[in-house]
């Protein structure tokens, strides 16, 4: 939260962007709440209504819609909820909360919650009027990837079309520590021997100076 405040003040103002340029995922947020000053979710909520408009994008990851205060959870525009279930009396009460919060859609929310599969999720988001799009019923595509290694043309692409490209393509050979440390180490093993040398000079010169 530190480092998000301070983005916030750091970062220019960018408006209503398409797409973020930065995203937080808050996973298991119930401990960032938990036990927290007035004055921190102040901060928090204060952050999360205002920091869009600097293209960031937060998303608090936890089992519940509970575990994140109300006046936090007004502030998010786009909601992805799992499977709910309903075993005890609070468990219940925290479901019927839960549909409370979501725009009026054909679906049976209380019981499309408790029966959602592995992978699927009750997602709406914010439309570009800023206002909430009905509820879907979303079966969420599992990544998909490959173990073989990725092609040459496919990884050089994305590097010739960055902007990056002209401040860190040029290969540049700089001197390492082990380079300068070994060019000393030469430079006063050579004065050495240099010195070794004269000091054999100056002896044999006086040697050639005694009486025979």
């Amino acid at each position: 939260m530190w480092l998000l405040a301070d983005l916030y003040n750091d970062l220019p103002e960018v408006g209503d962007l398409d797409k973020p340029k930065l995203v937080f995922f808050f996973d298991e947020a119930h401990l960032l709440f938990r036990g927290a000053s007035k004055d921190f979710l102040d901060s928090i909520t204060q952050t999360v209504r205002l920091i869009r408009s600097k293209g960031v994008g937060i998303f608090f990851v936890t089992q519940t819609p509970k575990d994140v205060p109300g006046e936090v959870l007004a502030q998010l525009g786009s909601r992805i909820q799992h499977q709910l279930r309903a075993f005890t009396p609070d468990d219940a009460k925290a479901l019927r909360a839960t549909v409370s919060t979501y725009p009026k859609s054909g679906y049976d929310l209380a019981e499309v919650l408790q029966n959602l599969a592995t992978g699927e999720a009750i997602v709406t988001v914010m439309n570009e009027k800023g206002a909430p799009s009905p509820v879907a019923w979303t079966r969420r595509r599992a990544p998909q990837g490959s173990m073989s290694p990725t092609p040459d043309a496919q990884i050089e692409s994305p590097v010739t079309a960055s902007p990056l490209l002209a401040t860190y393509g040029p290969l540049v050979d700089r001197e390492s520590a082990r380079e300068m440390l070994t060019a000393k180490l030469n430079a006063a093993s050579e004065s050495a021997a240099a010195a070794a040398d004269l000091s054999d000079v100056s002896d044999r010169r006086d040697t050639t100076r005694l009486p025979l």
